[in-house]
C-alpha cells in the first residue's frame, strides 16, 4: 500500500519529514546508548516546541554534538556552549545547551553505574516494551506514572530537562512503550520489534 494511503498516527500529518520519522522510527525499540543520548537531547530541546522544529534541526544538531557522542559532549566547556549559541542550526536557547552537557555527564554516570544507559532504562519496563491500545479520538496522555517515576529517578541523577512530559515523549519514540493508534499501519509491526 503506498505511504500516503496508509492509516497512521493522527499527529504525523502531512509533511515528509513527520511521515517518514513516523513510519521508520518513532516506537521502534533503541538498544543503543548514542541513539539514547540523542533522543534525551532531542526531546528536551524541543520543550515549549513542535517536533516538526525539531526534526528539522536534527542534522545540526549531530554536527554540533558531533553525531551525539557522549564523552565528547561531556568534556565540552563553557565556552563551547557559548559557541554553540551562536549556531543558528540549533535551538539557541542557553538552559537547553547547557542541559545537553550536564545531561552528557549523567549520562556517562549511569553508564559507569549499570554498564550502559540502555540497561538502565529498558529495566523501567522489565526489557520489555509496553504494548497500549490508544483508539482514535482518545488522544495520548502526556504523562504516565511510569515516566513520573523515570523522569524522578533521572533529576536524582543529575540530569535535567528530563521532566515527566517529555520523558513520555521519549519513552514513546525510543520504544519503551508502543503508543501507535490500533488503527495505525505501524501497530501491529512495531508490536513484534523487541
Amino acid at each position: 500500500m503506498p505511504k500516503a494511503e496508509r492509516e497512521r498516527c493522527t499527529w504525523a500529518g502531512e509533511h515528509p519529514l513527520m511521515i517518514e520519522y513516523h513510519d521508520s522510527e518513532w516506537g521502534v525499540p533503541v538498544h543503543d546508548d548514542r541513539m539514547w543520548y540523542e533522543k534525551l537531547v532531542l526531546d528536551g530541546a524541543q520543550a515549549g516546541l513542535s517536533w516538526l522544529t525539531i526534526l528539522k534541526k536534527r542534522e545540526a544538531y549531530r554536527a554540533a554534538f558531533h553525531d551525539f557522542d557522549v564523552k565528547r559532549v561531556a568534556k565540552f566547556t563553557e565556552k563551547d556552549e557559548l559557541r554553540l549559541m551562536q549556531d543558528p542550526g540549533i535551538v539557541r536557547n542557553k538552559l537547553k545547551i547547557h542541559s545537553a552537557v550536564q545531561n552528557a555527564r549523567a549520562f556517562m554516570a549511569v553508564q559507569k553505574e549499570f554498564g550502559a544507559f540502555d540497561t538502565y532504562i529498558w529495566e523501567h519496563v522489565a526489557g520489555k516494551p509496553l504494548q497500549t491500545r490508544r483508539e482514535p479520538g482518545k488522544g495520548w496522555p502526556a504523562r504516565t506514572e511510569l515516566s513520573d517515576a523515570i523522569s524522578k529517578d533521572l533529576k536524582k541523577r543529575g540530569f535535567n530537562f528530563v521532566g515527566s512530559t517529555i520523558i513520555y515523549a521519549c519513552m514513546q519514540a525510543a520504544g519503551l512503550v508502543n503508543d501507535h493508534l490500533v488503527t495505525c499501519f505501524r501497530h501491529k509491526q512495531v508490536a513484534k520489534l523487541k
